[in-house]
C-alpha cells in the first residue's frame, strides 16, 4: 500500500506542474534567444539573395518554413493535405524598347505603368491633373494628353500611383492613346520607383486577361520631373508634339507558395473558430549596391522577424493548444504588392467565416525598444489582449504613431480586414516612420547581426503571449463600433 501511495505522490508531483503553470510560463517554456536568432540568421543569410519572389532562393526558405512547422508538430491542412499552397504567378517584363521625345528632345527619367506596341508621331494635349474636371471641352481622340501627377490636394507619389487607374480609364473613354505624367518626387524616391517598374514585375496569373485587356492600345507613362521645372515650361507652350515608340510588354508564367498549418483548439465549440497568425516570409532580393558594395537586401527586420513571430507561435501552440484553433500562414509576394494574402483570401483552405482574427507580423525597423507598435490595435475589440500581453514582458503596446504613411493598408492584414476578419499588424516599436526605422528599410545593411535580440525576445514572448491571449478568451473579438471594415465583418460572420 506505502508503494502505491508513493508512486500517485510521484506521478501528482509529476504532473502538477502542467496544471499549474500559467500563461506566461508556457510563453518562456517555448521562446528562447537560440531559436529565434537561428530563424533570423538563416532567413537573412545571404545564401538566399533577398528572398525575392519567385526565386529558388525563396523556395529554399518556403522548405524551410515547412519543415520547421513539420518538426514542431503543426499539422498540414486537412483538406489540401499540404504544407503548400501554389500562388500562380506571371512575371511581366518591361518592354525591350521604349523611345520617347518631347519637342524633339529624348526624355530618359521614365517608366512604363501600362504599355502595348506603339509607334506614335503627333500632337500632344495639356490636362493639368488629368482628372474629370480637365476633360470638359478639350478633344483628345487618337492623341497623347500630358498631366501632372496627383491631384490640387496632394502631388506625392503614392497618391499619384492611386490614382492611375481612375486617370487610365478617363483617357480611355475620352479616346486618348496615352498618357505622359510628370511626377515630382525626390531623386532618392525615383530611384526606388524606377527599380520597381524598369525591372520585372509579378503579377497573380489571374488578372492576366484582364491586365492585357486594359492594356490594349494604350500606354501610360511616368516622368521624373523633381522640381515640376519641366511641366511649368511646356504647360505654357501653345503646340507639344511627341515622338513615342516601345514594344509590347512580355510575360511569363510563374509559381510561388503560401505556406500554411494549423493546430487545432482544445474547447469543442472554440476550437471551430480559428486565430490566423500570420506574415510575409518575401523581400526584395538583389538591388543596388550601398557605400560598402553589397546589394543583397536580406531583409531581416522586413520581415525575417515577422515571420519568426509566427514561428515562435507555432512552436509554442504545438505544444500548449489554446481553445481556439491556430491558422499559420507565412505569405509569399508581399513585396511584390501584397500577392500571396490577395491569393489566399480568395482561394481560402478553410472557409474565410470560421477566420475570426488575423494576428500579422511585419516590420520595417524599429527605434523605441520598449514599445510594440501594434497597426490597427484600437480598432478592434483584442485590443486589451495585446496590451495585458505586452506588459507581462516589460512592453508598452501602442497604435499607429504614423497614420499618414498609410501602413494599415500596407500589409497583408489589409486582404483579411477587406473582408471582414480583424486584423492589425504586430510590429517593432517605433514613434515615427523615419531616422533609425528607415535606415535600414528596404536595404543591404538589414542585416541579422544588426538586431537587438534581448529585445526581440521580449518582443516574441508578447506576440505570443498576446496571440494566446485572445484565442482563450471567451469572447469572440470583432471590429470596434464605427470602424470601417465592421458592417462587412458583421456581413461575414451574420451578426
Amino acid at each position: 500500500m506505502q508503494i502505491i501511495t508513493t508512486i500517485i505522490t510521484f506521478l501528482f508531483i509529476g504532473i502538477a506542474p502542467l496544471f499549474s503553470q500559467t500563461e506566461k510560463e508556457m510563453v518562456e517554456a517555448t521562446v528562447n534567444k537560440n531559436t529565434i536568432e537561428s530563424h533570423i540568421y538563416f532567413l537573412a543569410d545571404d545564401l538566399l539573395k533577398g528572398r525575392e519572389t519567385g526565386t529558388p532562393e525563396l523556395e529554399i526558405a518556403a522548405s524551410y518554413l515547412a519543415n520547421t512547422l513539420r518538426s514542431y508538430g503543426v499539422q498540414p491542412v486537412s483538406m489540401t493535405g499540404s504544407y503548400f499552397q501554389q500562388v500562380p504567378m506571371q512575371k511581366v517584363s518591361p518592354p525591350k524598347k521604349l523611345l520617347l521625345k518631347i519637342n524633339g528632345t529624348e526624355y530618359k527619367k521614365k517608366v512604363v505603368l501600362e504599355a502595348s506596341k506603339m509607334d506614335f508621331k503627333g500632337e500632344a494635349v495639356f490636362l493639368g491633373y488629368g482628372l474629370e474636371e480637365d476633360y470638359k471641352g478639350k478633344d483628345v481622340t487618337e492623341k497623347m494628353v500630358y498631366i501632372k501627377a496627383g491631384s490640387s490636394e496632394t502631388q506625392d507619389a503614392r497618391s499619384a500611383f492611386g490614382l492611375r487607374e481612375t486617370k487610365m480609364e478617363l483617357a480611355k473613354k475620352a479616346g486618348a492613346l496615352g498618357i505622359v505624367e510628370f511626377v515630382q518626387t525626390p531623386g532618392t524616391i525615383w530611384e526606388y520607383i524606377e527599380h520597381n517598374f524598369n525591372s520585372d514585375r509579378l503579377e497573380l496569373a489571374s488578372n492576366k486577361v484582364e491586365k492585357k485587356k486594359q492594356g490594349k492600345g494604350f500606354v501610360y507613362l511616368w516622368l521624373h520631373d523633381e522640381n515640376s521645372s519641366f511641366i511649368t515650361s511646356i504647360s505654357a507652350e501653345k503646340s507639344i508634339r511627341i515622338e513615342l515608340s516601345v514594344t509590347e510588354r512580355t510575360t511569363e508564367m510563374i509559381s510561388s507558395q503560401n505556406v500554411i498549418g494549423m493546430v487545432e483548439g482544445t474547447d469543442p465549440t472554440l476550437k471551430n473558430e480559428f486565430i490566423i497568425y500570420s506574415a510575409h516570409y518575401d523581400h526584395v532580393g538583389i538591388g543596388a549596391a550601398d557605400e560598402t558594395g553589397d546589394v543583397i537586401y536580406n531583409g531581416a527586420r522586413d520581415n525575417a522577424v515577422g515571420t519568426t513571430t509566427v514561428l515562435s507561435m507555432a512552436e509554442n501552440l504545438a505544444k500548449y493548444p489554446t481553445k481556439r484553433s491556430a491558422l499559420f500562414i507565412l505569405f509569399t509576394g508581399e513585396e511584390k504588392g501584397l500577392l500571396g494574402s490577395e491569393y489566399y483570401v480568395n482561394n481560402p483552405v478553410l472557409p474565410l467565416n470560421q477566420m475570426v482574427y488575423c494576428f500579422n507580423s511585419d516590420n520595417g525597423g524599429y527605434n523605441d525598444t520598449s514599445l510594440a507598435t501594434v497597426i490597427g490595435l484600437n480598432r478592434t475589440t483584442a485590443a486589451q489582449n495585446i496590451k495585458d500581453a505586452a506588459t507581462a514582458f516589460g512592453l508598452t503596446a501602442i497604435d499607429d504613431p504614423a497614420p499618414e504613411e498609410g501602413l494599415f493598408d500596407r500589409s497583408d492584414n489589409v486582404h483579411f480586414a477587406a473582408k471582414g476578419i480583424p486584423a492589425p499588424t504586430f510590429s517593432l516599436g517605433f514613434t515615427a516612420f523615419n531616422g533609425m526605422v528607415t535606415e535600414y528599410y528596404h536595404r543591404p545593411g538589414d542585416e541579422a547581426d544588426t538586431l537587438d535580440y534581448a529585445y526581440l525576445l521580449k518582443f516574441f514572448k508578447a506576440y505570443v503571449l498576446a496571440g494566446r491571449n485572445i484565442a482563450n478568451d471567451p469572447s469572440t473579438p470583432s471590429w470596434t463600433g464605427g470602424d470601417k471594415y465592421e458592417a462587412v465583418g458583421k456581413k461575414l460572420y451574420n451578426r
